[in-house]
């Protein structure tokens, strides 16, 4: 269901994101929708974690995953920072998905790689949808920032429950 609402969320900007944009064309106020955006991600973040009850390990990885994603974050312009944050909750969500329906019922292809090529499909259609839209550009560099960020959140939850498997304490009492 979050998939669902992230992906609808994705697919709405194509009508009323240059319209919203030219309405809040002062950058303080998008500086403010952005920061908000972050914060709400980075709540979600700690409320999953939360609910984990994270090992040591566990949160010194989650740590470096953050260190990686701020670097990249200031090092890109806006556009590209939506592009990884929106990506990468889609991947995360479509990833849980089909981790959840592999438990009840036994897949051909594993979760994350079906999950990472759902949200490269998602990505592509994106873009090229925009070619047809008035006051929007079909870009392969906004294809090649979704299929990073799908990579990177793919691979880091991956890396996470590495680090559960491995270093979980209630199996070593």
């Amino acid at each position: 269901m979050g998939a669902l609402a992230v992906f609808a969320a994705i697919y709405s900007t194509l009508f009323i994101g240059k319209p919203l944009a030219n309405l809040l064309q002062d950058q303080d106020v998008q500086a403010i929708f952005f920061v908000a955006g972050m914060l709400l991600t980075t709540a979600a973040i700690i409320a999953h974690g939360l609910l984990a009850k994270p090992s040591g390990m566990e949160v010194s990885i989650l740590l470096g995953i953050i260190a990686v994603y701020m670097m990249l974050i200031f090092r890109m312009g806006a556009p590209e920072r939506s592009h990884l944050i929106e990506y990468s909750v889609l991947a995360i969500f479509i990833h849980k998905a089909l981790v959840e329906r592999a438990r009840k019922k036994k897949l051909i292809l594993k979760p994350a790689f079906c999950a990472l090529a759902m949200t490269i499909f998602i990505g592509v259609l994106d873009e090229c949808l925009q070619i047809v839209m008035p006051n929007r550009v079909f870009d392969l560099q906004d294809i090649l920032f979704n299929m990073i960020a799908a990579t990177m959140a793919i691979l880091s939850g991956l890396l996470l429950n590495w680090a559960r498997k491995r270093f979980d304490r209630s199996k070593k009492n």
